[in-house]
């Protein structure tokens, strides 16, 4: 499944930068990219899910789980997510990205400096590492997003799939404008969503 499957859209971190990756971190402390090694890394994308067809306000859960399947352990296992929102040319706004995904929880550990990269340390060889956001839709129709892995945080360390491919991937996701009919129930109290 090394690049196959559907997806959603991050909620941008305060202090990164609008669309380029920043270097630094908010405030204080080591650099995320320090003493990062240069190489080529072999890794596979072994899970990788998204529901096709969503619903407005309705909750998603985001996979991508990357094997290492090479002979060293890559530095630091990131995901890049784009497209988790959407450029609008609509006059008047104080800012072109418009959310179609709103991330509601992101890979636990995960967060970094970087816009939309998510990181989760070392992975020796043969291990595998799940990145699962929790994502809500928040605009209808069709939508691509694209997903890539990487091997650390500056470029120095480069992941690659069996082939010298790219490790990249895309999800197509039909968002319906019709919010998923739920109720309470009255037994328990909670919000039971349709087809749940």
């Amino acid at each position: 499944m090394e690049g196959s499957g559907r997806i959603a859209r991050r909620a941008l971190l305060p202090c990164a930068a609008a669309s380029a990756l920043a270097v630094a971190g908010c405030g204080g402390g080591p650099r995320q990219d320090a003493s990062e090694p240069s190489g080529v890394f072999r890794v596979a994308v072994v899970d990788a899910r998204f529901p096709a067809r969503q619903r407005l306000s309705s909750p998603e859960r985001f996979v991508i789980a990357v094997k290492n399947t090479g002979t060293q352990t890559v530095p630091n296992v990131a995901v890049t997510v784009d497209s988790f929102a959407a450029t609008s040319d609509q006059a008047g706004l104080a800012s072109g990205q418009r959310p179609v995904w709103v991330v509601d929880d992101g890979p636990g550990g995960g967060t970094t400096a970087y816009t939309n990269t998510w990181a989760l340390g070392a992975l020796p060889p043969g291990h595998v590492r799940r990145f699962v956001w929790h994502v809500t839709a928040v605009a209808p129709g069709t939508h691509t997003v694209k997903w890539q892995v990487a091997a650390g945080l500056n470029g120095k360390a480069k992941a690659t799939f069996a082939g010298n491919r790219a490790p990249t991937g895309t999800f197509t996701v039909d968002v319906s404008d019709k919010p998923a009919e739920s109720h309470v129930d009255p037994k328990t109290g909670a919000v039971v969503r349709q087809g749940q």
